[in-house]
């Protein structure tokens, strides 16, 4: 049940940072940034896509350890 609840925390944390990348996006796309707010928003794009690239990787190993048997199954 933890898992389950700690997957459900994790998929609201990616789906939010996917919905923040997806506004920057439309807001880069609109061109009505000035250079310096198009700047900041695309450090903050990198910086989001970072977390992202962090979760999707955490859930990599977890996904990994899940099938992997344990040692003491295998003496």
């Amino acid at each position: 049940m933890r898992d389950n609840v700690a997957m459900s925390a994790a998929d609201d944390n990616l789906d939010a940072l996917i919905d923040r990348l997806e506004r920057a996006a439309a807001q880069l796309r609109s061109g009505e940034l000035s250079q310096d707010a198009a700047a900041t928003l695309v450090e903050d794009c990198a910086a989001l896509a970072g977390e992202a690239s962090l979760e999707l990787e955490h859930r990599a190993r977890l996904g990994a350890e899940e099938h992997m048997p344990a040692q003491d199954t295998l003496l």
